[in-house]
């Protein structure tokens, strides 16, 4: 579980990224899932799109995704939203540490 300023910082780290997975009316199958499970291994962090012809919402979609890849979610903002994962490989985003300040 991420804590609300580990959060924030993932938040703003998404400002500058495009989204890499579209969900459609096919909604989330096993090729998607696969599609983003690979993209969250190799970049922890990754902005989808729910199409406009899609029957679940971009909230549904988040928590779908996020229950099925054991992923964190960031941010649902209109028809986006960004998840994040540690890689088990290689980890390339540094959180802020969750020790609270004295």
């Amino acid at each position: 579980m991420i804590t609300s300023k580990q959060r924030s910082y993932l938040r703003s780290l998404a400002n500058n990224i495009e989204p890499i997975v579209q969900i459609g009316k096919e909604g989330i199958d096993e090729r998607v899932l696969n599609q983003i499970d690979e993209a969250l291994e190799a970049r922890e962090l990754i902005k989808l799109t729910v199409l406009k012809n899609s029957l679940l919402t971009a909230r549904e979609a988040c928590d779908e995704v996020c229950e099925k890849l054991s992923s964190e979610p960031v941010q649902v903002i209109g028809n986006r939203f960004v998840i994040y994962r540690k890689s088990k490989n290689k980890s390339k985003i540094e959180l802020p540490s969750k020790n609270k300040k004295q």
